[in-house]
């Protein structure tokens, strides 16, 4: 009889459960993802939620950056912009937890071909 390994039961190069490193990928935004990515060597799902962390929250730090330097608009897109990030933070780690390789359009394509 064969046991069917399930994502949570497979362990990374750091030897966490995968669905951990995952979802930790996602903890502090892009610096989380870029520690993972670094240090994961094996791991492709851990991999590739670490790529899309740094991709992803990368990305929305520079944009609110810039929408700083925008006065009135970019102070009224902040803000809308920071509860969307916010949901987007909490699928994230919700799906990498629950073992999903969930890919964002577009950003989950680039994190897939530079794992």
């Amino acid at each position: 009889m064969t046991e069917e390994i399930k994502p949570a039961d497979t362990k990374t190069s750091t030897g966490m459960n995968q669905n951990v490193a995952g979802l930790l990928c996602y903890l502090a935004g892009w610096i989380t993802g870029l520690v993972f990515f670094l240090i994961e060597k094996e791991n492709r799902f851990v991999r590739f939620h670490a790529m899309q962390s740094i991709i992803t929250f990368g990305g929305l730090t520079v944009l609110f950056i810039l929408l700083g330097f925008i006065p009135v608009l970019g102070w009224v897109i902040m803000p809308i912009l920071g509860l969307a990030q916010l949901v987007l933070w909490v699928l994230l780690m919700v799906k990498a937890y629950s073992g999903e390789y969930f890919k964002l359009p577009v950003i989950g394509d680039l994190a897939e071909k530079n794992i």
